[in-house]
């Protein structure tokens, strides 16, 4: 599975932004899919994820009523609508797929997931 990520970019704080992330592949749609994001010098850190049939999401606690991950109906493409965008948020996101085994607990967790994109600037100004 290849992943490409996009719609990174400036925006001012409190704008919104919608990343999305393209998976190329025969069974690109068969994978649940995260967002993570890494700003410089931290590590990266789970922004949410969405089950491979788009019946389940979930949700960094901090991110929960700003951030939205959904998928369209042919499950290829994940989107990140992100809303009242604050300075803090500037990272670059990335997209990852990963096997449906995985239980929920576990979708937060980076070494669920064994595919990545190449990750999308996002910056935001105060």
């Amino acid at each position: 599975v290849q992943l490409q990520a996009s719609g990174g970019g400036l925006v001012q704080a409190g704008g919104s932004l919608r990343l999305s992330c393209v998976g190329s592949g025969r069974t690109s749609s068969g994978y649940n899919m995260g967002w993570f994001r890494q700003a410089p010098g931290k590590e990266r850190e789970f922004v949410a994820a969405i089950r491979w049939n788009g019946g389940t999401t979930v949700y960094a606690d901090a991110l929960k009523g700003r951030f939205t991950i959904s998928r369209d109906r042919t499950k290829t493409t994940v989107y990140l609508q992100m809303n009242s965008l604050k300075a803090e948020d500037t990272a670059v996101y990335y997209c990852a797929a990963g096997t449906t085994r995985t239980i929920y607990s576990m979708l937060g967790v980076p070494s669920s997931y064994e595919h990545w994109g190449q990750g999308t600037q996002v910056t935001v100004s105060s």
